[in-house]
């Protein structure tokens, strides 16, 4: 079943089918003060419109288990940033919620993943329709090898939406990720030939392209200068009005700087000496920060361990 174009910005329930498929800181930073969380003016009274949620969640890798009984709720316009240190699996919760973990071989989830009160993991959900609802940036830029016109213009031409004015559709793509007024007189060169930052900008418009509901970040900005990093959080903070945000981040003060509310996960070593990925608490931003409940999240974000 196919999505509407002129309906694809509702999302009650995702079609069935046939199933298809600015260097970071480091993570040990000094505490940060209280004027450092810049995002604290959310109502922190204010109910939570659910998105995605996860219930007992875990993830496997064959017999391994990554990341263990998970539950998270993610609000509807809201940055949710996934801190921790290196190998506690934020990024393995944030590839179940577009289901990427479905192409690593081995990999099994297990518990529960719901989009508006839908199980994304039963089994007539179309793959193909969870991806564009939930799009993904990844840490590294990833243009196609075309033109900057034909990245953006890709999404919809493969979802065969029949769009009365591609020109238009690009163009406010590429205005809603801060990039109109650099590329547009180039939109026929190659996406290549961008700086890292506007690379990384163009994947955030082409993602935009096919009006996703929630945008997963993997280290949006782990491999770009001060400058680049500014423009993508900036950018974060505009289209947040329109979009879920999730990001994943080892950079606290980008956390900081960013999210309406963040979760801390560690690891756990068993007996056998594997690690396994936990969620210690998730907050909102200020209070992680500044008077978080559980004295690891306090060691993590005040730099004594990480």
């Amino acid at each position: 079943m196919s999505i509407d174009h002129e309906q694809r910005r509702t999302h009650p329930t995702i079609p069935v089918g046939a199933m298809t498929t600015t260097p970071s800181e480091p993570a040990g930073t000094p505490s940060l003060s209280v004027s450092s969380v810049t995002r604290d003016e959310q109502d922190e009274n204010a109910a939570i419109e659910p998105v995605i949620e996860t219930i007992d969640l875990s993830v496997f890798y064959g017999t391994y288990e990554a990341v263990r009984n998970v539950d998270m709720v993610f609000g509807k316009n809201q940055i949710t940033a996934l801190i921790g240190p290196s190998g506690c699996g934020k990024s393995t919760v944030l590839r179940c919620f577009d289901r990427m973990n479905d192409l690593v071989p081995g990999a099994r989830v297990q518990g529960t993943v719901t989009y508006h009160g839908q199980d994304l993991y039963a089994p007539d959900v179309d793959v193909i329709e969870v991806r564009r609802r939930v799009g993904m940036v990844f840490q590294k830029p990833n243009p196609f090898p075309k033109s900057i016109y034909d990245n953006i213009a890709y999404g919809p031409r493969v979802n065969g939406w029949k769009v009365s004015n591609m020109d238009d559709l690009v163009e406010e793509a590429l205005t809603r990720a801060a990039l109109w007024d650099e590329v547009k007189d180039k939109l026929k060169q190659s996406a290549l030939a961008l700086s890292g930052g506007q690379q990384q900008r163009l994947c955030i418009a082409r993602c935009i392209a096919v009006e996703p509901d929630v945008i997963l970040m993997d280290e949006p900005a782990a491999s770009l200068d001060p400058i680049s990093t500014a423009k993508i959080e900036d950018l974060m903070k505009e289209i947040v009005a329109n979009y879920t945000i999730i990001i994943v981040t080892h950079n606290m003060q980008q956390a900081a700087r960013v999210s309406d509310r963040t979760a801390f996960f560690t690891a756990d070593v068993d007996d056998q000496g594997e690690r396994h990925g936990r969620l210690v608490e998730m907050d909102w931003t200020k209070t992680i920060f500044t008077n978080p409940a559980d004295q690891r999240t306090e060691d993590y974000v005040s730099g004594r361990f990480g």
